[in-house]
């Protein structure tokens, strides 16, 4: 009995294993090529998301977003020119706003640094907290809240608590308050200060600007104005009234060194902890890179950083050291 069997004719059956092996060798080269590619974007992408900072960016390369309080524009704008000169591969745009608007840019990515007159709340720092953005933060200079008078008003001092009275509503003498903005950190500073929950816009005024205030006073007996130590000295000079505003001397009854004495602000009095006004200033570098944010931190609370704000008229954070040059003849 003879068994069937199939003939298949014109077939190499060494040639068919061959052909398949290098299908296989193929797809094995585009799985690994595919994933390769794979993880590249995945990377790219997670680079992106943490910050990775571009190959032109170091700490004394590349362009910053900076976020202000807008009474220190223009010392910083002083800061950001000699920090420019030394290092002209830096670019530093200024975002300047009241500080309550400054955090929000912050908050909204289009800041990565501020310089505020205080650090970020706990739900603030939580934003950045939850994105692994360790923030650095470091104190630039001191600086005191100011209140105006008109000249032509019997009062040459104030108390700190009919400030207080005022916002709560109170009325002291027919008098009103007016800040520039009720976003600024002069109203905040004063609404903590006196643990006020909700201000009364009863005796309360916000003139709009800086300028506006010096302007509202100048005009007005019954008002006091509220501004900052060192927006006053950049604006009082160029103002044309000036000799019908002036500063007030406020009373020192708050924290340990209140001894119930008057004083005026100044470099001196804030310094030695005598004027009762005085708030600190910040750098607050949320930037998650080693990048400029880095080296212009460390300009503002370097020497030369801290010796233009002594220059200003008012308190560095740390005292920059006196240059001695010693001669060997007279």
């Amino acid at each position: 009995m003879l068994v069937p069997h199939l003939v298949l004719k014109g077939v190499n059956f060494n040639k068919m294993k061959s052909i398949f092996s290098i299908f296989i060798c193929v797809a094995l080269v585009l799985t690994i090529v595919s994933c390769k590619r794979s993880n590249k974007a995945q990377s790219a992408s997670s680079d992106t998301t943490q910050g990775a900072k571009s190959p032109n960016e170091d700490i004394l390369v590349g362009s910053l977003q900076v976020a202000v309080d807008a009474s220190t524009l223009p010392l910083l704008k002083e800061q950001s020119e000699v920090f420019l000169s030394a290092y002209p591969n830096a670019k530093i745009n200024f975002i300047a706003k009241p500080e309550l608007l400054a955090v929000k840019e912050l908050l909204a990515g289009n800041a990565s640094v501020a310089v505020l007159a205080r650090e970020l709340n706990e739900q603030e720092s939580n934003y950045f907290r939850n994105r692994s953005i360790t923030p650095r933060v470091f104190p630039v200079w001191k600086d005191g809240i100011v209140v105006i008078g008109n000249t032509n008003s019997a009062d040459s001092s104030v108390t700190i608590e009919s400030l207080f009275k005022l916002l709560k509503g109170e009325n002291v003498g027919n008098k009103r308050i007016v800040f520039d903005n009720l976003n600024s950190s002069s109203f905040r500073y004063l609404q903590e200060l006196g643990k006020i929950e909700k201000v009364a816009s009863n005796f309360v005024e916000a003139a709009g600007s800086a300028t506006d205030v010096l302007s509202e006073i100048a005009q007005n007996p019954n008002k006091f104005g509220v501004l900052g130590f060192l927006e006053y000295q950049d604006l009082v000079g160029s103002f044309s009234n000036k000799n019908n505003i002036r500063i007030l001397s406020v009373q020192n009854t708050l924290g340990e060194d209140a001894d119930s004495k008057f004083y005026l602000p100044s470099q001196s009095t804030i310094a030695a902890g005598q004027y009762p006004l005085q708030r600190t200033f910040y750098v607050l570098n949320y930037q998650p890179n080693l990048g400029l944010g880095i080296g212009f931190s460390a300009f503002l609370t370097g020497d030369r950083g801290q010796r233009i704000v002594l220059r200003s008229g008012i308190v560095p954070a740390t005292m920059p050291g006196r240059e001695i040059i010693v001669r060997d003849e007279i």
